[in-house]
């Protein structure tokens, strides 16, 4: 546990674990919501669409990279107090935002006017797991266990699953089933309909990372300083790749490559074909971990750092191309709209860079830390603070 989490947990009151519903007690309605799924926008793994980021890093190959167009000076729209500390990182589907509080309410916002729609409370405490859309439900971990299925319609649980220890990694949605990891080591394959479990990979350490997908393939890196590709349909693991390091970041997939930063200083650059390490980027001076997960811009990983630095990476050579220094660590994983980058630091501020360059293009200060990962659409960004508070800029 970072100093970071000791002292969040601190100002939280203890809560009392919730409860898995039996599907015989579930609401007929909730049965026919499930029944008949909205259908999902179509997008490339690669880029969420300009209205929609409906997961965490915004796409399945969780690239971090938006089509939106966003206003290159942006305002300051509204703020909403959510009540606690905010390390979930927001979802935003058809003018509403959701988003995770660290007092265990899921919050469904206006993404105009920032009104409560409906609050749905999930009984633990929320950690990093950021919500994911879809199938008419937006799913969301917690730090006590519980996978919640939530109807997005009025905010009532549609079912709930139990794993063994506390959720940090985001769901993600693939053929039907909700994937996501655990502390206790496994990742989980979830029924969206039913939450019945589909099957359960264990690893050797703890599943912090939210896992890519990519075709038939998900991909998920983990504490154990493994990178492993498993079937979906299955769970069958088909190879795995030493990554040399316990990794708490979310991997990044593209085509052949992936990419992620360890807790060994290093970002790593993957090759999915002969499964071997590419190139290691560290930066011998600053030996401090890569908790941030990585962005894809025109030939660039951008990521941040605990050397409070936010670095741009040629994805060819494994070469440095520009940093950009803030005033503290940044655990917030940058998100790519038009040719800048948008990141929060602990310093309190949200920073716009300019992609190719990384020159600093316009801040602002929250006052408070921001570990969460900007979510953009409809020409709007979301994040949360550390005190509680959401912000939303346009």
């Amino acid at each position: 546990m970072t100093t970071r989490e000791r002292d969040a947990a601190t100002r939280r009151q203890s809560f009392s674990r919730s409860f898995r519903v039996p599907i015989a007690s579930w609401p007929v309605v909730a049965l026919l919501v499930l029944a008949a799924p909205l259908p999902i926008a179509a997008q490339s793994p690669n880029t969420a669409p300009a209205s929609e980021w409906r997961q965490f890093r915004g796409s399945p190959g969780l690239t971090g990279t938006s089509a939106a167009a966003v206003p290159s000076t942006l305002t300051l729209l509204w703020t909403y107090e959510a009540g606690d500390v905010i390390d979930s990182s927001a979802a935003i589907v058809d003018g509403v935002v959701y988003v995770g509080g660290g007092n265990g309410d899921l919050l469904a916002l206006d993404l105009e006017t920032g009104r409560l729609k409906w609050k749905y409370t999930t009984g633990n405490l929320i950690g990093e797991s950021s919500p994911m859309v879809g199938h008419n439900a937006v799913f969301i971990g917690d730090l006590g266990g519980l996978v919640h299925a939530v109807n997005i319609l009025d905010g009532t649980r549609l079912w709930t699953f139990k794993t063994g220890s506390e959720i940090k990694s985001s769901p993600v949605l693939a053929d039907g089933a909700v994937l996501i990891g655990s502390y206790d080591s496994h990742l989980y394959a979830l029924d969206t309909r039913t939450g019945a479990l589909r099957w359960k990979v264990q690893t050797q350490g703890q599943v912090h990372a939210t896992p890519a997908v990519q075709n038939d393939l998900t991909f998920v890196a983990g504490c154990d300083a493994l990178f492993r590709a498993i079937r979906v349909k299955d769970g069958k693991e088909m190879y795995q790749i030493e990554s040399g390091a316990y990794t708490g970041a979310s991997p990044l997939v593209d085509g052949d490559r992936a990419y992620f930063g360890t807790f060994n200083a290093e970002v790593l650059a993957l090759n999915l074909k002969d499964r071997s390490v590419v190139w290691r980027y560290a930066q011998p001076d600053a030996q401090f971990p890569y908790y941030s997960s990585a962005a894809l811009d025109n030939g660039r990983v951008i990521v941040g750092g605990r050397d409070k630095v936010v670095h741009a990476i040629d994805t060819a050579s494994g070469k440095p191309v520009w940093t950009f220094a803030t005033r503290a660590r940044v655990d917030s994983s940058p998100v790519i709209a038009d040719g800048r980058v948008y990141v929060g630091s602990s310093d309190g501020r949200l920073y716009v860079l300019d992609s190719a360059s990384g020159k600093k293009i316009w801040e602002f200060d929250t006052g408070a830390g921001l570990t969460a990962s900007p979510a953009v659409a409809e020409g709007k960004v979301v994040i949360g603070a550390q005190d509680g508070r959401i912000y939303v800029f346009g």
